[in-house]
């Protein structure tokens, strides 16, 4: 874990050096600006070029502490993640070999693929080709009743993504998904020796059974929706 700690220094250290060089800019400008007003004081100077310094600076070091602070916490997730897919000792091991700058670009990307792995609706996908051909799979029809049925009408469908209620949702789904597949691993393949194939096949559990409620909860949705009806308002009698 040295060499990843060493690396882990020079990227803050290439960090402070890109903020400072944009302090002396900054502050070469200023200078140059105020030597060309010379009614104030040496006091005023002082703290109008102060407050300019501070005021140019602070935006970059907000961001560069967002970026890093975002940076450095997907690092972590990345690490833990390993370390508890493959097993604690045998997740060391390996980021132990591994080169650090591997460690510094692949570790991030855990988390991203995690995210971007939940934004894909396969769910969708099933549920549109079994209502395509459902009539040609009679299995289908007894195990999620009414996918072939036809309706009155077809509901529309909103996009999920524009709620930003089902964002926290993939977020929050993306990120507790390795801890839910190592438990229905360890629950459902406990015969299995290796920690990674028991926790890959606890993923496809998971994902295989939750897509399976999910794809008949909005069988069940659309066909409500689609046999929804608006009755006319009951006018009532004048006294």
């Amino acid at each position: 874990m040295m060499p990843m700690y060493w690396s882990a220094c020079f990227s803050i250290v290439f960090t402070n050096m890109l903020l400072y060089t944009e302090l002396i800019i900054s502050a070469t400008l200023a200078l140059i600006k105020a030597q060309q007003n010379v009614h104030s004081g040496p006091v005023v100077y002082v703290l109008d070029l102060a407050d300019r310094l501070i005021s140019k600076a602070c935006p970059f070091a907000a961001a560069g502490i967002m970026v890093g602070s975002i940076y450095w916490t997907a690092v972590t997730y990345g690490a833990v993640t390993v370390m508890q897919v493959v097993g604690h000792k045998e997740g060391l091991d390996v980021m132990e070999r591994a080169d650090p700058l591997f460690l510094l670009i692949g570790l991030p990307t855990i988390p991203v693929m995690l995210i971007l792995g939940k934004m894909i609706r396969w769910e969708d996908y099933v549920l549109r080709l079994w209502r395509k051909y459902s009539n040609k799979l009679q299995i289908l029809n007894s195990i999620f009743p009414g996918i072939g049925c036809p309706v009155p009408r077809i509901p529309a469908e909103a996009n999920p993504l524009a709620d930003h209620v089902s964002a926290t949702r993939i977020l929050c789904g993306a990120l507790v998904f390795p801890t839910i597949a190592t438990i229905v691993g360890k629950l459902m393949f406990s015969s299995v020796n290796s920690n990674l194939q028991r926790t890959i096949l606890g993923g496809i559990a998971f994902v295989a059974i939750k897509g399976a409620f999910k794809v008949y909860f909005k069988q069940q949705q659309y066909l409500r929706q689609a046999h929804r009806k608006i009755l006319n308002y009951p006018e009532q009698e004048e006294a």
